[in-house]
């Protein structure tokens, strides 16, 4: 059996589960997910925890317990505490700015690029080269953030360019004569 399947899920004081044969239902104070069931997983709760153990021998269900085991786990902390990205601009000149559900971003084109965000994702802006994305879906909140980086990612000659805060740009050298 799938070590991560293995380990069952705690599940926080506030949270509520509801397992049914369609989906999982988690609900709790940012909000509630659901993940569609999977038929090669069988998922129990124990008091305060979640159980998920393949209903067969087959190594597909087996593979798919440690999946949804990780699934579930990611649905529990982002209605708990939620999750989010950071990302920095580099560049002279180069500004973000949140104003409700848009970012707007001047990264050095002729015009500012705007960006919506779905809902459930708020946008905040520290500072004007800073950029926090946080919501409760982790699928999201990172395919929100890899959707900005990819308008201006970080070009390897200055190091110019939208990036996540804990991402390292190796710096290329330029060609001596």
């Amino acid at each position: 059996m799938s070590r991560v399947g293995k380990m069952p899920i705690a599940v926080p004081q506030g949270v509520d589960v509801k397992i049914t044969p369609e989906a999982v239902t988690i609900k709790g104070a940012l909000g509630s997910l659901s993940v569609p069931a999977n038929g090669l997983v069988i998922v129990s709760q124990d008091g305060a925890s979640l159980k998920v153990a393949p209903a067969n021998d087959s190594s597909a269900a087996n593979a798919m317990s440690g999946t949804f085991r990780a699934l579930l786990n990611n649905t529990v902390n982002g209605v708990s505490k939620g999750f989010e990205k950071k990302l920095t601009l580099v560049g002279v000149g180069f500004k973000a700015q949140a104003a409700g559900q848009k970012l707007n971003l001047q990264i050095g084109f002729s015009h500012p690029v705007v960006k919506d965000m779905p809902a459930g994702i708020k946008v905040e802006t520290p500072s004007p080269t800073e950029i926090l994305i946080k919501g409760s879906d982790r699928q999201v909140v990172g395919q929100i953030a890899a959707e900005v980086r990819a308008f201006r990612p970080p070009e390897p000659y200055k190091g110019k360019g939208i990036r996540y805060a804990d991402e390292r740009v190796v710096i290329k050298e330029t060609k001596k004569k």
